[in-house]
């Protein structure tokens, strides 16, 4: 069996330019000194449409160059343009046009809505807010159509020019564009999951040596409710001013395996029309995002990979895929109980953290969602100061 090679996952330049500005969109990271801070930090470096111009984290790490305020975890060096940023604390005064949030879930919540009601479009990486009623948990190849839900996120609270879009967990985004052809081809009924999830997904420090080295840790904290929630959002419509999510029956297992970045999921399901393992594969093989979709920077034109060969998906072989940001699925077989079993791999800190926000971010500029904060006032912005 032959495994397609990761670089012919298109990257086409389909209508890139399609979005024009004399200067670049100014962006914020929150939480910029952990490893999806950091992830973002990296990934902003010579962005075609972004430029880093703020990070901020909490009040231990500002007033710091960011290349002091913390210890870099990312391959290669802190790139030039972010490594003399001063850290700025967490109050919305920041010179930027939206930020990404990677904090940490303990003041992600309240901070996020601080910077939107401050005017600022809030791209969250942070648990939060996902399954609030008002706002979209994005994930562009399968639900843009979400994005109508920030008109009447801002009618609820009184937002003007911001806003929350959130990307899914980590686990829950290659599970969730996997299931997306399936579900237009066949409808879904049940799914049953299984995550072998890497230690990155953790943060830093993560999980002791002496407790995963030779061992596997059978529990992750909320990650099982997330996975048997989130897709069904994602996965569900905007219809009349709120979400209505898909019927599905999910169940999920998850464990921490010492890996160090890509999260292997075990899938079976069943699927409402019946299909033949060669239809599974065709459907899986050919999706591929719209035009729109395929100019984005970030994105890929194919974001599942089908690899044939039996040992395949692996973490140290295909978690690269798509730069990051594609799903690798192998080992498409009957199952015994319900109807199809396939085994999937998305690279956790890209397509799972910080790639999904960064791709999120690009189609709400694609879209007309962001904007040159240059306008608004210092005044303003200083009233609603506060330090978290």
């Amino acid at each position: 069996m032959t495994v397609p090679q990761h670089e012919n996952v298109k990257r086409e330049n389909v209508n890139r330019e399609n979005v024009k500005r004399e200067k670049k969109w100014k962006a914020g990271v929150l939480g910029a000194t952990g490893i999806v801070g950091q992830r973002l930090v990296k990934m902003l470096a010579d962005h075609p449409w972004f430029e880093l111009t703020e990070v901020a984290a909490s009040e231990r790490s500002s007033g710091k160059p960011y290349s002091q305020a913390m210890r870099w975890h990312q391959d290669g060096s802190i790139p030039a343009a972010a490594a003399n940023l001063t850290v700025k604390t967490l109050a919305p005064t920041l010179d930027c046009d939206f930020v990404f949030s990677a904090l940490d879930s303990s003041i992600a919540g309240e901070a996020e809505e601080i910077f939107a009601r401050a005017g600022y479009p809030v791209v969250s990486n942070s648990k939060n807010h996902r399954m609030a009623a008002d706002v979209p948990l994005l994930i562009p190849e399968i639900n843009a159509a979400h994005l109508d839900a920030i008109d009447r996120q801002r009618k609820n609270r009184g937002y003007h020019d911001g806003f929350i879009v959130t990307n899914p967990n980590c686990s829950t985004a290659g599970l969730a564009l996997v299931l997306k052809p399936l579900a237009d081809a066949f409808g879904l009924k049940k799914i049953f999951v299984v995550t072998l999830q890497a230690l990155s997904g953790a943060g830093y420090p993560g999980v002791a040596s002496l407790d995963i080295v030779g061992n596997v840790i059978p529990h992750i904290g909320g990650e099982e409710d997330k996975m048997e929630t989130e897709p069904q959002k994602i996965l569900g419509t905007w219809q009349d001013n709120h979400f209505v999510n898909a019927d599905l029956a999910i169940s999920a297992h998850c464990n921490r395996v010492h890996v160090m970045d890509g999260h292997l999921e075990c899938v079976s399901l069943s699927l409402k029309k019946s299909a033949s393992l060669d239809a599974v594969r065709e459907v899986l093989r050919n999706f591929e995002v719209d035009a729109e979709l395929a100019s984005l920077p970030s994105a890929v034109r194919h974001p599942i990979v089908l690899v044939d060969d039996e040992d395949r998906p692996q973490p140290r072989r295909d978690v690269h895929a798509g730069n990051g940001m594609a799903a690798v699925v192998g080992r498409v077989r009957q199952c015994p109980l319900l109807d199809v079993k396939l085994t999937l791999l998305s690279h956790n800190l890209v397509r799972g953290a910080a790639g999904a926000a960064l791709l999120n971010a690009e189609l709400l500029a694609a879209r007309g969602f962001l904007n040159s904060r240059e306008s608004h006032s210092v005044a303003t912005s200083t009233k609603a100061e506060i330090s978290i």
